[in-house]
């Protein structure tokens, strides 16, 4: 936590051992003389209620879900596992993903799931089709009735706002938007909607919902969770499965998907909000705080837990990761809670397991999953888990189960039943991917009033605008990560057929005449207009490079774009309405001192007209959206220990139309681009990292689609993917180098990487720089970084496209980067482990030798900066 004063204090949570609160929620009952049952929610306006308190849970409930399955399925399932073979059952938990296997894969291994991941698409197409995801759907589904036991395939996709990863989809706000909203029946309206995208495009699993409880903004999947508040998670998470599950009791109808609750467990309370990192959580908060989300999800049948990265981890406790514990899958969720549906790991999730691989994991087996996600490494995976049920590794009887429960979950989905995907209800309609009003609805309901002086808002619909700001016309922004691709980076508007942008949606409301746009204000004066309206915020990303580590939450530094915007449009007489896109509310005293009116609309989806519609008088009704997370009324959050800090506003704040707030000026204070930092001494010497050969710790590495885990440069100096190769090469003496040629046919990357994080902070101190020898072959194509990894997702970057661009090609040059820019942007100096890494997505070609960071080198005068 961190501005939070507590979270029971917010909540009205009672947490003493005393406490029982029994008639808050009623729907939780005793089942024999301790353990708690829950079932179905209370209920308002048809819909889950959002409780005024929560009851105490002194240890883990028993969740009755409403999805009982049918009797007959069991002696069913009994049969199809009694006639196959060890190979054919550790198929069915195979899951790879559509990149890495052909369609006759599927047929030779019997997969009983694929996926595919965020920016991958079939034939690796971004405007894929419909027709497109449909054959390819159909293909997959040919194959696996052409298997021995013709068990339907079944495709996962993380349809996370709406089915965001096909081209021309309606894409809804992101969860942070939607707990703004609390408002359960528009949760299940969404989630239907959703069901109905991925039924036209042939997928038959969602990976969604996201039942976060987030304690800590640093973390970059803030604005995949509903809220930091429990309660609104708990009601949400029913009616999200209720909506992607068609409401199921038997089978999942034909207008329904299997539905996931993830990530199990904590994955929102991690120290720091580091990305996959250790919620050091008592088992009591984990109970009645993370937990929350998953009872309603659970009691409202959804057929599928995805389990978290994050460790389990504090003085009493020592689960580590919990892809590896049996507690966390088999004692809590299988067993306390009576989960009888699947688990299924995430992305390689089980190669961070101590002593496990990518490819090989008995330890997860056995701690109780079920379907086990190896994108790439999935042949390995098979030939090993094979092995080690041979030999005695992995119990028979854990295989069973695993099965079962695939099978269980199979049937209940009717996919055993149904025709192949292009055939059934919904596929390649149109219609079913358009959600256009009901998108709109939800963003109109999201926003949040912060300030509204004078009652600026609304705006007459007779009014001359000025529209400034980088997200006004970019809907890349507005949609954020998860979109089209991975971290939502490398759309444009064109890739957005069916989308409105802020801006078309203030132009649509006003008439295009009365509305200006300057994104970077210049040129324009604001007295000529009625008022002024800036669309600034963050630019999209997703797990790990949203996470903002030892940065301070200063929008004003994070995003110094925004402040000059508002700098040369506040105070020139006219008012200035600011709308906020972001994945999460930030220090933004200096931007709100220069609004008369603030808007947080975090990040809307495709249908920005939403947004105008709150902004201009007309037919909607205005504001109602209330914080589901509070707001910093500082910088920097409260470390581990300290007191938490009190908001700016509080869980729950939020004004209407009417009302103006009572903001007043707020301090400016800033402490700089880091929070913490210091210590560690001084360097004096330099350290090598490549000279000649690597230098232990440190090891050469290529990575890309074909392998992101990283394909280790041998002794001779060679590795090769599609996108990327290198082969050695001479720069200062024969053979010192690495010669790197990316082919344009994809993104790849050349690193050197340590086992473990490394102390580096002395270098960071010493105003060290990253130095290199390099050989430019061929210039860049592409935009192309140069980073420093704090352990992944940790990291630093910096654009170096020009500088390689201006070095002399075939001629030697030594590039220098002061370490200080990447200590700026959030490297943890203290935690290296990866101190050099060159990344682009087009073509290539540079040799690069003499790898070090040498102590003072960051102030040479040859220094590229950091800009």
């Amino acid at each position: 936590m961190h501005w939070r004063s507590t979270l029971a204090a917010v909540l009205g949570l009672t947490l003493a051992a005393s406490a029982t609160s029994a008639v808050a929620a009623p729907e939780a009952q005793q089942h024999g003389p301790k353990q708690t049952v829950i079932g179905q929610p209370r209920t308002e306006h048809g819909c889950a209620r959002i409780e005024k308190s929560l009851p105490t849970l002194k240890d883990w409930p028993r969740v009755e879900s409403q999805l009982k399955g049918d009797r007959k399925d069991e002696a069913r399932i009994k049969q199809i596992l009694a006639n196959m073979t060890l190979a054919e059952k550790v198929g069915q938990m195979t899951q790879p993903e559509i990149a890495a296997i052909t369609a006759q894969d599927v047929t030779t291994y019997g997969f009983g799931s694929v996926l595919n991941g965020g920016g991958s698409w079939p034939g690796a197409n971004k405007k894929a089709t419909p027709q497109d995801w449909l054959k390819l759907a159909d293909a997959y589904w040919d194959a696996s009735k052409a298997t021995r036991t013709k068990i339907p395939v079944i495709w996962g996709i993380d349809a996370v706002h709406g089915n965001n990863n096909v081209y021309g989809a309606t894409v809804f706000p992101h969860n942070i938007g939607l707990g703004a909203a609390h408002d359960p029946c528009l949760i299940r309206d969404i989630n239907e909607a959703t069901a109905e995208q991925i039924r036209a495009t042939g997928q038959d699993w969602a990976f969604a919902p996201t039942l976060a409880v987030v304690q800590d903004d640093r973390w970059g999947r803030t604005y995949e969770g509903f809220s930091e508040d429990p309660r609104i998670t708990r009601a949400y998470g029913f009616e999200a499965v209720k909506g992607l599950q068609d409401n199921a009791r038997k089978r999942i109808g034909e207008d329904g998907v299997i539905a996931t609750a993830k990530h199990f467990l904590g994955d929102g309370g991690t120290t720091g909000g580091k990305d996959q990192g250790v919620n050091a959580a008592s088992e009591k908060d984990m109970i009645n705080i993370h937990g929350q989300g998953y009872y309603g999800a659970l009691a409202a049948g959804a057929q599928t837990v995805m389990i978290s990265f994050n460790s389990w981890t504090n003085d009493v406790i020592n689960e580590g990761k919990v892809h590896g514990s049996k507690y966390v899958q088999t004692g809590i969720l299988k067993e306390k809670m009576g989960f009888d549906g699947l688990l299924v790991s995430d992305w390689n999730g089980i190669g961070q397991v101590t002593g496990c691989t990518n490819a090989s994991c008995p330890q997860a087996i056995n701690a109780g999953m079920d379907i086990i996600m190896v994108p790439n490494d999935w042949k390995a995976f098979i030939t090993n888990t094979i092995a080690q049920v041979e030999s005695g590794q992995i119990p028979m009887a854990r295989i069973d189960d695993a099965v079962t429960r695939i099978l269980r979950v199979k049937l209940r989905a009717g996919v055993f039943d149904a025709p192949k995907p292009s055939q059934r209800e919904h596929a390649n309609d149109q219609d079913a991917l358009l959600h256009k009003e009901l998108a709109r609805k939800a963003v109109r309901e999201s926003a949040v009033l912060l300030k509204n002086e004078k009652r600026v808002l609304p705006l007459s619909k007779r009014s001359k605008v000025l529209v400034v700001g980088k997200s006004a016309d970019n809907i890349g922004n507005q949609t954020g990560g998860w979109t089209l691709s991975w971290q939502g980076t490398g759309n444009t508007n064109a890739d957005f057929p069916n989308a409105t942008s802020i801006l078309k949606g203030i132009q649509d409301t006003l008439g295009a005449a009365n509305v200006t746009f300057a994104e970077t204000a210049d040129n324009v004066d604001p007295k000529n207009y009625d008022a002024v309206i800036a669309v600034i915020g963050e630019t999209p990303y997703a797990e790990g490079v949203g996470d903002l580590g030892k940065r301070s939450f200063e929008a004003a530094r994070l995003q110094p774009q925004d402040i000059a915007v508002l700098d040369k449009v506040s105070g020139k007489g006219k008012p200035v309405i600011t709308v906020y896109v972001g994945g999460r509310a930030l220090y933004m005293n200096k931007e709100i001192n220069r609004s008369d009116a603030f808007v947080a609309a975090w990040l809307p989806g495709t249908e920005g007209q939403g947004v105008a519609d709150l902004l201009i008088r007309g037919r909607h009704n205005g504001f109602s959206g209330k914080l589901s997370y509070s707001w910093p009324a500082e910088a920097c959050p409260a470390l581990p220990g300290e007191p938490a800090k009190t908001p700016l506003f509080k869980l729950g704040y939020g004004l209407r139309d009417w009302q103006t707030g009572n903001v007043g000026k707020l301090d400016e204070t800033s402490p700089g681009a880091l929070c913490s930092g210091g210590g560690g001494g001084t360097a004096t010497e330099d350290l090598e990292i490549f000279n000649r050969t690597d230098i232990a710790p440190y090891q050469a590495m290529i990575g890309s689609p074909e392998n992101w885990g990283g394909t280790v440069v041998g002794p001779d100096g060679q590795a090769s993917h599609a996108e990327i190769n290198v082969v050695q090469s001479d720069v200062n003496v024969q053979q010192d180098a690495l010669k790197t040629t990316w082919t344009g046919t994809g993104p790849g990357q050349v690193y050197l990487q340590s086992p473990t994080g490394v102390d580096l902070r002395g270098y960071g101190n010493a105003n060290a720089a990253i130095q290199f020898d390099v050989i430019v072959h061929q210039a860049p194509a592409n935009r192309t970084v140069v980073s420093a990894h704090c352990v992944y997702p940790c990291m630093a970057e910096i654009d170096a496209t020009q500088a390689f661009r201006n070095l002399p090609v075939g001629q030697k040059a030594t590039v220098k980067i002061p370490v200080s820019c990447f200590s700026d942007k959030g490297l943890d100096l203290e935690n290296v482990n990866t101190p050099f890494l060159v990344y682009t997505d087009g073509a290539f070609q540079a040799s690069f030798a003499n790898v070090r960071w040498v102590p003072k080198a960051g102030a040479d005068p040859d220094v590229i900066p950091c800009t």
